[in-house]
């Protein structure tokens, strides 16, 4: 008798808050996290001890975790001094176990078991590598976060060095799911990051395991700006090479006059779901009235507790085989 699997991957705030909601019911979790970022304290980082960044790892072992609150509080706990370079108290403890382990997904691996982390949090490559975006008038920008600043519409993202090797891990969870799940995040700095990664592009492509992407809500500025649902969708497969989405989360509900008027300040807009052109694509719409939450400042969220519904009821919907799978004991 065995769990259900799921495969999580992405980045950024979406992918932890995501893990947290799903950690709560009865499935095998693996989160692939993309280590691209180059900003803020993981850039500082990066640059000083040339390991892939730790920032986007450390939200997603902190949503896993099963520790008390202090401890999560402090894992997460940001300096406020400059001197001491503004660094997530996790994100020292990465970089200090990676020196102590000499090998970064050895260091994930090890806080994951004194964090008592449910599930399983995997860097989608051991090397540091840098996010370069081809906009379409043709111009290259060096580094995950000069990307977004430049305010122009991206054709695609490639990392290098070239050829670099996912981990083997993460290829082995993708071909082990019963159900991946793509975002919520950034679709070009924290979800494709991952793909990108010719042995991930391809086990996604030939894995069995059904595919899910979660739709963001609204748009990114620099990044997003005008994208519908499938044209995030159309964005992943053209950098996968093939098409291998087969649901899709989307909200379908509008958002109110004050809501739409705070983003438009901030230059973003609703994510249209264009239901025809998702039809057209051959990809299966999951919505749910209840799927967005708003807090006091009218900022949108996904509901993390009806979002890890949806997520587990997918799986138990359309997965044959939840317990076993044929010809396994």
């Amino acid at each position: 008798m065995r769990r259900l699997k799921l495969c999580l991957i992405g980045g950024g705030t979406g992918l932890s808050v995501m893990a947290r909601g799903l950690k709560h019911y009865p499935v095998d979790i693996t989160a692939i996290v993309t280590v691209a970022d180059d900003g803020g304290s993981t850039g500082k980082i990066r640059d000083v001890m040339d390991i892939p960044a730790p920032g986007d790892i450390r939200n997603v072992l902190a949503a896993l975790s099963d520790v008390e609150p202090l401890l999560e509080k402090l894992f997460q706990y940001r300096f406020k001094s400059e001197a001491l370079g503004n660094h997530p108290v996790g994100n020292l403890m990465i970089a200090a176990m990676t020196d102590v382990t000499s090998d970064f997904g050895h260091a994930v691996s090890e806080l994951s078991k004194i964090l008592n982390v449910k599930g399983t949090v995997i860097p989608s490559t051991n090397t540091s590598p840098i996010l370069n975006a081809i906009m379409e008038d043709g111009e290259i920008v060096v580094g995950e976060s000069l990307i977004p600043l430049k305010n122009k519409k991206i054709d695609s993202v490639f990392l290098t060095p070239s050829h670099i090797k996912a981990m083997d891990e993460a290829v082995d969870a993708i071909n082990e799911a019963d159900l991946i799940v793509l975002g919520p995040g950034s679709l070009y700095t924290s979800i494709i990051p991952n793909i990108v990664l010719e042995d991930i592009g391809q086990a996604l492509i030939h894995s069995e395991a059904k595919k899910l992407y979660v739709s963001n809500i609204m748009t990114q500025p620099g990044e997003t700006t005008g994208y519908t649902v499938s044209d995030h969708i159309e964005a992943i497969h053209k950098h996968v090479g093939e098409p291998f989405i087969q649901f899709v989360i989307a909200n379908i509900e509008m958002l109110n006059e004050n809501i739409t008027k705070n983003y438009i300040a901030r230059n973003a807009t609703q994510v249209a779901c264009d239901i025809g052109a998702i039809d057209a694509l051959n990809i299966k719409l999951i919505t749910d009235p209840e799927l967005v939450s708003v807090n006091m400042d009218h900022m949108v969220r996904h509901n993390n507790e009806i979002l890890a519904e949806m997520i587990y009821e997918l799986a138990l919907s359309e997965i044959s085989t939840i317990e076993f799978k044929e010809g396994e004991d």
